[in-house]
């Protein structure tokens, strides 16, 4: 393995996305990643061998039944060698498979353990699943058109934020030099990216509103409809607001403050102006302007338009790691099958 984690020793026990995808990113970087699995594997095989490999490229697999005593047995010998531990699974299990650094430290003082769960450890087995916790946290209804009902984006956004955020406690602990236990929860991290929002009902109390899509604070910032397709428009500062109403013969509402207190009629002024013209065009004539402005595309469009975010592992095309390092190829292994590097 090589990257700037190499030598990193990370095992993984858990199914399906946040941790896998919290661990994959480790081993993007050259961590030696061992997957822990259950006799009938990672559950996210069952899905399909192209979305396994989209979560564990570049691992290896033991497989391990870790509620009989030769299965805890080989945990303990992998735990000794290993620098950290990412467990995400249910409290219980956590317990019941002794998954804390409390029942760890002895085989390995030093160990990382890092659990990620869906509402913490102290908040019992409480079925916590991505769109289930957009629901809980406030995510659903804030999004999808202000007269229609709450809505979902569509991937997981919640796991995968939870992994980045799994990956970052793990390294800090590392860093630290010192064992110990960090704990994640998916409604932790989906409270915390909702800050701003937060912080405007905590502290002004002012109640996040469901505005199709639209940005809370900048107008305009949001998806409009064009002669053909629609276009997304990012209006931060007045200094983008000049260049953009300049390009589109829009009139008025000079300061961020006058756009906010009149969004409706703004908005109505920009749909008008963008109508003229294509998504597409009005993204080529925005973008030497430096007015923050795409044309929204399929997910297969976008692979085409960015090819050097398509990478090779093993048998399977897979999105690269988020991660460039200057000077630096990272190198991307397959998935590996159950149990190829050893267990029961």
């Amino acid at each position: 393995m090589n990257g700037p984690l190499a030598g990193l020793r990370v095992l993984e026990v858990g199914h399906i996305l946040a941790g896998p995808y919290a661990t994959m990113l480790l081993a993007d970087l050259g961590a030696e990643v061992t997957k822990v699995e259950p006799p009938g594997g990672d559950l996210s095989r069952q899905v399909s061998d192209a979305y396994f490999a989209s979560l564990n490229r570049g691992k290896r697999s033991v497989c391990l039944d870790l509620s009989a005593s030769g299965g805890q047995d080989h945990l303990h010998e992998l735990v000794r060698d290993a620098d950290a531990l990412l467990v995400n699974l249910k409290p219980s299990a956590v317990e019941r498979f002794g998954l804390t650094y409390e029942t760890l430290k002895p085989f390995n003082e030093r160990l990382v353990c890092v659990v990620l769960t869906g509402w913490g450890m102290d908040a019992g087995d409480r079925p916590a699943f991505d769109y289930v916790v957009q629901a809980a946290t406030g995510v659903a209804a804030l999004t999808g058109d202000p007269d229609g009902p709450p809505a979902l984006p569509g991937y997981s956004a919640v796991d995968n934020s939870a992994g980045m955020a799994a990956a970052l406690g793990l390294l800090a602990q590392v860093v630290s030099g010192q064992g110990g236990q960090i704990e994640v929860s998916l409604r932790d991290v989906m409270l915390s990216q909702l800050n701003y929002h937060a912080a405007a009902w905590l502290n002004e109390g002012k109640a996040p509103r469901r505005l199709g899509g639209a940005h809370a604070y900048y107008v305009p910032a949001q998806l409009f409809p064009t002669a053909e397709g629609h276009l997304a428009l990012f209006v931060t500062h007045d200094g983008f607001w000049r260049s953009f109403a300049a390009e589109a013969g829009v009139e008025g509402y000079a300061t961020m403050a006058e756009r906010a207190a009149r969004r409706e009629e703004v908005v109505a002024a920009v749909t008008k102006a963008l109508s003229v013209d294509s998504a597409l065009s009005w993204e080529r004539r925005l973008r030497p302007l430096g007015v923050p402005a795409a044309a929204v595309c399929t997910l297969p469009q976008a692979l085409v338009e960015f090819p050097d975010a398509v990478v090779r592992a093993g048998e399977h095309r897979l999105v690269a790691s988020p991660f460039r390092i200057p000077g630096h190829q990272l190198s991307y292994g397959p998935p590996p099958s159950l149990g190829e590097h050893g267990g029961v």
